[in-house]
């Protein structure tokens, strides 16, 4: 079965580029395009897409308040595009549910992984994004301390010792595979773990688990 894809951008040439690179792939069909959001959140009801790349910055409805209803009312996995490696809205795009984020010269063929890993329910960020996102975090970190309403690592406290240790590989950028040989478990073992933590945390995905692991203070910049 196709993955089915809505791409919105408000520039013609960038999402009809798109759209012919991922139609051109054997297991993706581009259902819809669209030149601005509430065309996007549209297009995304109309055709029960699996997937929508998403521009930030478009006219009548952004891209941002476009995730928030696509991951508000659907399944739909959201991919955000920016010409911006240092978006201002990064944080809170992921926080809308966005499972990836890529900046709009990304190679072909990591455009068409990046809409691969999200339909089968990952997350992917550009390194340049995650650095961003990694700052991002720090910065409210700082300034919740500075007001007295900083996260607390109570939060952690519904998760077992082993989910905690998940948790840390995963913000550490780890697959499931690489988790496994480390924790010296199987990768079926550690589907179970992260799908507890992000059960028990009402996390969407790995990236707003990563979100989670820096705001708790559980991994630091860093950190090994």
């Amino acid at each position: 079965m196709s993955i089915r894809v809505v791409v919105a951008d408000d520039q013609e040439l960038v999402r009809a580029g798109f759209g012919m690179i991922l139609d051109a792939q054997d297991d993706i069909e581009v259902v819809a395009e669209a030149g601005d959001g509430a065309e996007a959140v549209e297009a995304v009801r109309r055709h029960s897409a699996d997937v929508v790349l998403l521009d930030i910055r478009m006219p009548v409805m952004d891209g941002l308040e476009a995730a928030r209803r696509v991951c508000a009312e659907s399944g739909c996995k959201v991919v955000m595009l920016t010409t911006f490696d240092l978006d201002e809205y990064v944080y809170d795009a992921l926080y809308a549910g966005a499972s990836g984020f890529l900046l709009k010269d990304v190679r072909r063929d990591d455009l068409v992984h990046a809409v691969r890993v999200v339909a089968a329910g990952d997350s992917l960020l550009a390194p340049a994004v995650t650095r961003r996102l990694v700052a991002d975090v720090v910065r409210r970190r700082r300034e919740e301390a500075a007001t007295g309403t900083e996260a607390t690592p109570q939060r952690l406290d519904a998760l077992t010792a082993r989910e905690v240790e998940t948790l840390r590989l995963l913000a550490r950028g780890l697959s499931n595979a690489e988790i496994a040989t480390t924790l010296f478990v199987s990768e079926h073992t550690v589907k179970t773990h992260v799908s507890n933590v992000l059960g028990k945390l009402a996390l969407r995905d790995r990236v707003q688990a990563v979100i989670c692991a820096y705001e708790t203070g559980l991994i630091t910049p860093g950190s090994p």
